[in-house]
């Protein structure tokens, strides 16, 4: 397919639609026939989000290293205020143990934001770079505007949900409120307790996930859209791209901080809830 993009670009410029779904084409090991197939490796997904990944640890690990009783630093200082904010909710969210979710909450809120903050990068920047070796894959930049990633993190979520149930509970405790739990104990309920339980904890992954991703992904759609105005060749739609590309990028840092502390702040409230009975 990259091939043929590229024969075709000597005979006439991409149109709009090509260069959106150009675009939003990932770097994968084989062509994607769905947005959600388990036999392919976005290859450019799981780079960045490793990298963010890896990124986001060496920066709480050099600001703990750098953590001194003095006049703290701004970057001291940031990370603290961060630190502070998330300690807060844990402390308001779970009633237990927060040794290991204190931190965990503070990794996902780190990660996340950077691995959305990616989408402020320009659009067509590594398709210049790849265009001076003379290949044009499929790349995307922002993790989380990818399906897969978003409700992967949504299942490493469900997962430390069922871990904390069985760990607060009990195995026979998870069992019985899975059975039991909101509609009384009654044996002609357990069914519809069950089924209801089923459906919560699918709702919370799915809804988890789907929030994250269609945020990003309609920002980053947004951004592709207002780099077409730049493509008119007129000085209106140069200055119409200039224009509303800066409003938008302004507004979308609201955006990238909020979607990565819902993100952390519903996973608080569904671990918390995992401390708790029906």
């Amino acid at each position: 397919m990259a091939k043929d993009m590229i024969t075709e670009g000597v005979n006439h410029a991409p149109t709009p639609a090509e260069y959106i779904l150009h675009h939003l084409g990932h770097l994968s090991t084989k062509h994607q026939e769905s947005i959600i197939d388990l036999t392919v490796l976005n290859i450019d997904t799981v780079f960045w989000s490793v990298l963010m990944g890896i990124i986001s640890l060496v920066l709480m690990v050099a600001a703990a290293r750098r953590a001194t009783s003095g006049v703290p630093g701004r970057f001291q200082a940031a990370v603290e205020m961060v630190f502070e904010m998330v300690n807060d909710q844990a402390k308001n969210i779970v009633h237990g143990d927060r040794t290991f979710i204190a931190p965990l909450a503070l990794t996902v809120f780190v990660w996340v934001l950077l691995m959305n903050s990616l989408d402020f990068l320009p659009v067509d920047l590594f398709a210049s770079i790849f265009r001076l070796f003379d290949i044009e894959p499929h790349f995307r930049i922002v993790p989380t505007a990818d399906l897969n990633c978003a409700l992967g993190m949504a299942i490493g979520v469900l997962c430390l949900m069922l871990y904390y149930n069985i760990k607060i509970k009990g195995v026979g405790g998870f069992i019985h409120e899975l059975f039991c739990a909101p509609f009384g104990s009654h044996p002609a309920l357990w069914l519809a307790n069950f089924g209801l339980n089923l459906i919560e904890f699918v709702a919370k992954t799915v809804s988890l996930g789907m929030r994250l991703f269609g945020n990003m992904y309609a920002g980053e759609l947004l951004f592709l859209l207002i780099a077409l105005l730049g493509s008119t060749a007129t000085w209106w739609g140069f200055g119409l791209h200039v224009l509303a590309g800066s409003v938008w990028a302004i507004f979308h840092i609201l955006i990238v901080v909020l979607q990565a502390f819902i993100f952390m702040m519903l996973t608080l409230v569904y671990i918390g809830q995992a401390h708790e009975g029906h």
